[in-house]
């Protein structure tokens, strides 16, 4: 499989995986995925789910190209950013009104960012 092709495949595969995790926790599991916005509280819904997966990807893509036509060691220069910022991510799920809201965004995170990290630098 060409590099383009499953590099995106990988950038669908997140927002596929990140809406599952959505489902299986909000319709399924009765989660209320609410989070506190700046004092207003936020739903979060598939839509938000799936368009924040496909930009953190894209994104992520966009950087590696980017870091490829100039560094030799692009893999590595950007595994450490992606890890950086998925470290980074996490500290948003905390702001969520309950615990298992907490857990589900936080399980999206680690799920999009883990498919995108390993996704994109595989050989």
């Amino acid at each position: 499989m060409q590099t383009r092709t499953r590099r995106l495949l990988t950038v669908l595969a997140a927002p596929a995986a990140a809406l599952l995790l959505w489902t299986a926790a909000v319709p399924l599991g009765g989660v209320d995925l609410t989070v506190d916005q700046a004092g207003t509280p936020l739903t979060v819904g598939p839509a938000l789910v799936a368009a924040a997966a496909l930009i953190a990807g894209l994104a992520a893509w966009g950087l590696l190209a980017v870091l490829e036509r100039f560094t030799a060691r692009a893999a590595l220069v950007w595994s450490i950013v992606a890890a950086a910022v998925l470290a980074f991510s996490l500290t948003g799920p905390l702001a969520a009104a309950t615990t298992a809201a907490m857990l589900v965004l936080m399980g999206m995170h680690v799920l999009t960012g883990t498919i995108v990290i390993t996704g994109l630098v595989r050989r």
